[in-house]
């Protein structure tokens, strides 16, 4: 068995379709070009650098360019100067950062899942079809208090953690993927999802639990979704994703930013790819609330969640869970590799 990055599924979301911009307003004209275009990450550390005034940044797919929101028309030469492409937006990050505050402080409801859109200017609020009744109408009234800053979406499936075939790692009862090879020093590890985890202190590489690959070193689910496995197996891992028809080798780990391209590797639909549509995402599943992921439109189904997300070299994440499939499409959310790499005190390689 080929222990390269594959991955393993987590559960269910689906995109709805998106409305109208509620909070943009348009993209500041001028004349002045920048020498050297914006980079994701100059990019978002300039959206940061204009704190409460700015409102996060992107891809344009359509340009090819970084954008990154402002709130106040004086900054629009500050961002051409930086090689990024000024817009300007209604709600500011401070506006939207509230209604992401309130949010978070709400009552866990399983089933639903938001985070801020830069596109649309909004927090996206999303509610799967297990969410009714009573429980709708709470969502409901608490979105309609947070005016235009947030819009309600409905989404078919449910959010669910799916520990299904991977084809990687046995633990327990379940077969789970691996997700990236990390090491500290000459100690060798490999990073997986927390929900799988939290089900077993021993890995092994078959089905009949007699090859000992490694042990539980961590695990953080819920809250976060992602796990630490000490290797214990005989030789190297592989420091590569397996592409199913070759593999792609991973030599760094970067934060994920919206209109990136990425892929998905995993043990049950192989290579799929898609973009990056939100971070610091939060999804309440019935085990608890994860936030800070990464929401995509790669699809992905049982057997996939815990595995990796690329973008070439670069390792982005861990599947966590999403919906949908890989026939009709879907969505799928993804724990940030760099966070677990900072957990841990480990780096890929």
């Amino acid at each position: 068995m080929r222990l390269t990055r594959s991955t393993y599924r987590h559960t269910a979301l689906a995109t709805g379709a998106v409305s109208l911009l509620a909070g943009a307003l348009m993209l500041v004209p001028g004349t002045a070009q920048a020498a050297t275009a914006a980079t994701p990450q100059s990019a978002a550390a300039l959206a940061t650098e204009l704190g409460s005034r700015s409102a996060g940044s992107y891809l344009d797919q359509a340009t090819g360019k970084m954008v990154v929101n402002i709130s106040d028309p004086a900054l629009a030469q500050t961002v051409r100067s930086a090689g990024a492409q000024p817009r300007l937006v209604t709600h500011s990050a401070a506006q939207l950062a509230q209604a992401t505050s309130r949010l978070n402080g709400s009552p866990e409801i399983a089933g639903t899942a938001w985070a801020t859109d830069p596109v649309t200017n909004q927090v996206i609020v999303s509610v799967d079809s297990t969410v009714t009744g009573a429980k709708l109408a709470q969502v409901n009234a608490l979105v309609a208090s947070l005016g235009d800053t947030a819009r309600l979406e409905h989404v078919s499936g449910a959010f669910r953690t799916e520990i299904a075939g991977g084809d990687a790692i046995y633990g327990g009862q379940y077969r789970c993927s691996l997700g990236f090879s990390v090491r500290s020093g000459s100690t060798y590890y490999f990073l997986t999802a927390g929900h799988c985890g939290n089900i077993a202190s021993t890995w092994y590489s078959n089905s009949g639990h007699t090859t000992v690959i490694g042990t539980t070193a961590g695990s953080s689910f819920p809250g976060n979704d992602y796990a630490i496995v000490r290797w214990t197996g005989s030789g190297t891992p592989a420091g590569s994703v397996d592409l199913y028809s070759g593999s792609q080798d991973i030599t760094s780990a970067a934060n994920a930013y919206v209109g990136e391209a990425v892929r998905r590797s995993g043990s049950t639909t192989h290579v799929h790819s898609g973009t990056v549509s939100q971070i610091n995402a939060t999804v309440t599943y019935a085990e608890g609330r994860v936030s800070g992921l990464i929401r995509t439109n790669v699809c992905a189904e049982g057997g996939d969640s815990g595995g990796s997300l690329f973008a070439g070299s670069v390792a982005v994440g861990l599947t966590s869970g999403g919906s949908g499939n890989c026939t009709s499409g879907g969505t799928t959310y993804f724990q940030p590799v760099t966070e677990a790499l900072s957990a841990y005190g480990v780096s890929v390689f």
